[in-house]
């Protein structure tokens, strides 16, 4: 008899655990509002005029094998293809967090870089003028220093609003079409980094 209380009493004893280790690991995404990469933390959630955006992906973007920075997508809603991202309307966000320091002429001869790959010469003319105004911008950032943070907005009704650290920088540019071709620099078919395209697509 005693024998047999025992084994209930373990049993009791072992179902309880059992469940508070059910219990804990279904509420523990409830209270997860951030996302960890290569040490950076990112919110789920990003505040971008009157909109809440979601994070749809992030990722690493390497230079062969160093950590440059991490880029992280915010959308509407959950786009896993560049056309689907590149035709949502709303606002929409690009967050790059730096992992090392970079100079603003490295960084802003990348960005005019994948500018001209993901560009045919017919766009790359038509978007002369804000393409001379987003490259300006980059004079205005000093050296980027590891933890520092760019975003890159699109605001309907606004046009691109550009920060650094939270503090805007150069002139919002009104151009749709601009926002498209600044988002192909990591989504188009010549991206900055392929691993890292599919993380802010979150492709499977």
């Amino acid at each position: 008899m005693k024998t047999s209380t025992n084994i209930i009493s373990k049993l009791c004893r072992l179902g309880a655990a059992c469940g508070l280790v059910f219990f804990t690991g279904s509420a523990l995404p409830a209270f997860a509002d951030t996302v960890t990469i290569s040490g950076v933390k990112l919110e789920d959630t990003a505040q971008v005029g009157n909109q809440t955006l979601k994070l749809n992906g992030a990722g690493v973007r390497y230079k062969v094998i160093f950590k440059v920075y991490v880029a992280a997508l915010y959308l509407p809603e959950a786009k896993s293809t560049t056309q689907d991202v590149l035709a949502l309307p709303g606002a929409k966000r690009v967050t790059l967090v730096m992992l090392r320091e970079l100079s603003n002429d490295d960084l802003g001869q990348r960005f005019m870089d994948g500018l001209r790959n993901n560009l045919d010469i017919d766009e790359r003319g038509k978007l002369i003028k804000p393409m001379i105004t987003f490259g300006q911008m980059f004079s205005l950032v000093p050296v980027l220093k590891k933890g520092d943070v760019l975003t890159f907005d699109w605001i309907p009704g606004t046009g691109i609003v550009c920060q650094f650290n939270g503090q805007k920088i150069g002139e919002t540019i009104n151009d749709p079409t601009f926002y498209n071709a600044v988002l192909k620099i990591w989504l188009g078919k010549h991206p900055a980094d392929d691993a890292l395209k599919d993380k802010m697509l979150n492709a499977k």
